[in-house]
C-alpha cells in the first residue's frame, strides 16, 4: 500500500495491478481506494493474468484513431485528440481533403487552425505542392494588395522590381488565410475574384494570371456576426465556408488536456534533454479544472515552462504559473453563480497582466495569443491600467 501511495502521487498516469497471496476483500477494496487498477490474489493462472492485462493496454487500433498526422517543415507531425468532437474533426479532414472545396476553419486563438489546414493539405492531392499562409494581421493595408497578388516595377514608389505575389507562387498547391476576418472590405473583393474566376492581376499590371490554387481560411471571429455588422462581404463568407469546420476551446474538450500535456512533455524533454516522466496528480486535476484561455498554445507553453524548472521526476504544481497554481486555493463555484466566459477571461487576463506588472508582450506570452489579440481583449473588457 505505501508503494501504491507513492507510484500514484509520482507516476499518475501509470496504471498499477496488485498482487498478493493475502488477498481479503478488505484488502482489495482498500487497493481500489488508493487508486490501483486491479487486484489479483495467488494462486493464479497464466491465462488469468493475460486477461488482466489485455483491460489495460493500449489497443494499436484505437490509439492510431485518436490521431491525426501531417508533414510540416519536412517532419511529421500530429494533432492529438482523443475527444468524440476532435474524431469527427479527423473524419471531416479526411473527408474533403481530396476535394479542391474551400474550407473556413473556426475557434479562438490557439487552438490549432492552422495545423487543422496543414492537415488537410497534406491528406490531398496536393500535398506535394505549395502550402503557403498569409497572416491578415500581420499586414499593413497599403502592402496587402501586393503580397497577395504581386506587383510590376515602377507601379507605386518603391516598386523597384517586379515581384511575383503568394497567390502565384502557391499556383497548384494550398493557400492559407489565417485570420481572414481582419482584412479590409477593399481586399474582401479581390480575393473574392481571384476564388471565383481562378486568376489575379498584378498591381499597376493590365494582364491577368490564372491560378490554380485551393484556399483554406481560418478566423477566430464570428463572420456571420460581422457580415451582419457590415465588416465582412456576405458573398465571400458564403464562398469560403464551403466546408465549415469549428474547432472548439480546450475547455470544452477537457479529455484532450493530459494526452496533448503528455505530448509536449515528451517534445520537449527532447529538445532540454531531460527525462520528466509525467505529472503529479494534482497538476493534473489543476489542468482538467483550468480555464485555458490561450487553448493549446497556452497549454504548450506551460508545459515548456514546467520541463525548464522542474527539478523532480515529475512535473509538480511548484513548476506551475502563479495564475494556475492559485488555483488550488479557490473553492469551487456553486452553481447558481457560475460566472460567464466573458467574465472568466476578463479576470484571467488581469491577473496575468498584474503577475507580469502590465508587461504586455509578456502577458500576451504567457495566455498563448499574439500582442494584437491581446489589445482587441483589452479593448473589448474595457482594460486599462
Amino acid at each position: 500500500m505505501d508503494l501504491l501511495k507513492i507510484i500514484r502521487d509520482n507516476y499518475p498516469r501509470t496504471r498499477v495491478i496488485i498482487i498478493t497471496g493475502f488477498g481479503t476483500v478488505n484488502s482489495a477494496v482498500e487497493s481500489m481506494k488508493r487508486g490501483a487498477a486491479d487486484f489479483i490474489q495467488k494462486p493464479f493462472t497464466p491465462a488469468e493474468i493475460r486477461n488482466v492485462l489485455n483491460k489495460y493496454l493500449p489497443k494499436k487500433d484505437t490509439a492510431t484513431s485518436k490521431t491525426l498526422q501531417f508533414n510540416r517543415d519536412g517532419q511529421v507531425a500530429t494533432i492529438i485528440g482523443v475527444s468524440p468532437v476532435m474524431q469527427d474533426i479527423y473524419d471531416l479532414v479526411l473527408k474533403v481533403a481530396p476535394t479542391d472545396s474551400t474550407v473556413l476553419i473556426t475557434g479562438e486563438t490557439g487552438v490549432g487552425k492552422e495545423l487543422i489546414a496543414r492537415a488537410i493539405h497534406f491528406h490531398s492531392q496536393r500535398k506535394e505542392q505549395a502550402f503557403l499562409t498569409v497572416d491578415c494581421c500581420s499586414l499593413v493595408e497599403s502592402l496587402f494588395e501586393s503580397e497577395l497578388f504581386g506587383h510590376v516595377k515602377g507601379s507605386f514608389t518603391g516598386a523597384i522590381a517586379t515581384k511575383h505575389g503568394s497567390f502565384e507562387l502557391a499556383n497548384g498547391g494550398t493557400f492559407f488565410f489565417d485570420e481572414i476576418g481582419n482584412i479590409s472590405l477593399n481586399i474582401q473583393a479581390k480575393i473574392l475574384r481571384a476564388i471565383q474566376e481562378r486568376e489575379i492581376k498584378r498591381v499597376g499590371d493590365t494582364a491577368t494570371i490564372k491560378v490554380d490554387v485551393r484556399v483554406i481560411a481560418a478566423t477566430n471571429r464570428d463572420l456571420s456576426q460581422a457580415v451582419a455588422e457590415g465588416g465582412f462581404r456576405e458573398d465571400l463568407f458564403y464562398r469560403l465556408s464551403v466546408i465549415p469546420i469549428h474547432v472548439p476551446g480546450l475547455r470544452q474538450r477537457r479529455e484532450d488536456i493530459i494526452p496533448l500535456a503528455e505530448h509536449f512533455l515528451e517534445k520537449y524533454n527532447q529538445k532540454r534533454k531531460k527525462s520528466l516522466s509525467g505529472f503529479n496528480r494534482d497538476v493534473e486535476q489543476l489542468f482538467i479544472e483550468y480555464y485555458w484561455p490561450g487553448n493549446v498554445r497556452e497549454l504548450e507553453n506551460v508545459v515548456e515552462r514546467a520541463v525548464v524548472i522542474e527539478d523532480k521526476q515529475t512535473v509538480t504544481v511548484p513548476s506551475l504559473p502563479s495564475n494556475i497554481r492559485n488555483l488550488k486555493s479557490k473553492p469551487m463555484e456553486k452553481e447558481d453563480s457560475v460566472k460567464s466566459l466573458e467574465q472568466l477571461e476578463r479576470e484571467h487576463i488581469l491577473s496575468t497582466l498584474e503577475q507580469t506588472n502590465w508587461n504586455r508582450s509578456k502577458s500576451a506570452r504567457l495566455l498563448g495569443i499574439d500582442r494584437k489579440t491581446l489589445y482587441d481583449k483589452l479593448k473589448r473588457y474595457r482594460i486599462e491600467k
